[in-house]
């Protein structure tokens, strides 16, 4: 083979090189993630303060959340939201803070112990819960002023309790409870355990106890709905995650779930 001619096949072969490893790396490059994986860079665990009738509908968003960022772990602590917040402010670590009413939020975010603006995410609205097969008729809220009435109501600090008095005021109703319930849980179990005729509590809790209950609608409450703020906190130990979990409930997967567990659209 003559010099030229073997340069030139040198060449040629040095350009087939060329191609091949740039191929190898376009490949590399576009390769799909392990199974497994996670691109959303969230880590660690997020704990999530929240009120006590987003109990239902957040473990289940909680586990929803898990599944699409594998080796995340949500923690919840569902309480009153006056006494998360009381916790918040006293310094009680945790990432996330969702709230049934806007004061309970303002109490946390006067304290500068918020991140950002919180962002109102659903509402909700109060039912008469009564027991199964409504064996005393109530159809409103003048029924419940009977002397022989048994009736649990929300304690005023308490969401739920605030959204019952002023619906209370609206009906021109005034009530007489046989028991003031720190959230709207212990309300609504005083129904189920038969310790009251009724209880003030919200539509989407009575939803979720209808083997013991029944929601029966009442006007006055939408003159008394409630919304529900979420925030990440100042102190959160882990930003990403928390920032994450409030993008996932505010998704439309988050919001399905949500509707579906009878809260509104805000």
């Amino acid at each position: 083979m003559g010099a030229r001619r073997f340069r030139t096949a040198l060449a040629g072969l040095a350009a087939l090189v060329v191609l091949a490893v740039s191929g190898c790396g376009d490949s590399a490059d576009t390769a799909s993630p392990q199974p497994g994986g996670s691109s959303s860079g969230v880590t660690g665990s997020v704990t999530v303060f929240a009120a006590a009738s987003l109990t239902e509908s957040f473990t289940t968003i909680g586990k929803d959340f898990e599944a699409a960022n594998p080796g995340v772990k949500v923690t919840f602590s569902f309480a009153g939201s006056s006494a998360l917040a009381t916790q918040i402010n006293q310094g009680a670590p945790a990432d996330v803070f969702a709230s049934a009413a806007p004061a309970n939020m303002k109490t946390v975010t006067d304290a500068g112990n918020g991140d950002g603006s919180p962002t109102t995410f659903v509402k909700n609205q109060l039912v008469i819960a009564v027991p199964k097969g409504n064996p005393d008729g109530v159809t409103g809220l003048t029924d419940l002023t009977t002397p022989d009435a048994k009736v649990a109501l929300c304690a005023e600090q308490v969401p739920c309790g605030a959204a019952a008095k002023k619906a209370l005021t609206a009906a021109n109703v005034k009530l007489t409870p046989v028991t003031l319930e720190q959230d709207v849980k212990g309300a609504l179990s005083k129904v189920k355990l038969g310790e009251v005729d009724a209880a003030l509590v919200y539509r989407t809790d009575a939803k979720a106890s209808t083997a013991d209950v029944d929601g029966i609608e009442f006007p006055e409450s939408a003159g008394a709905i409630n919304d529900y703020p979420i925030t990440v906190l100042k102190s959160a130990p882990n930003k990403t995650g928390a920032q994450a979990f409030i993008a996932y409930v505010l998704s439309d997967a988050g919001k399905s779930v949500l509707i579906q567990a009878g809260f509104q659209a805000p």
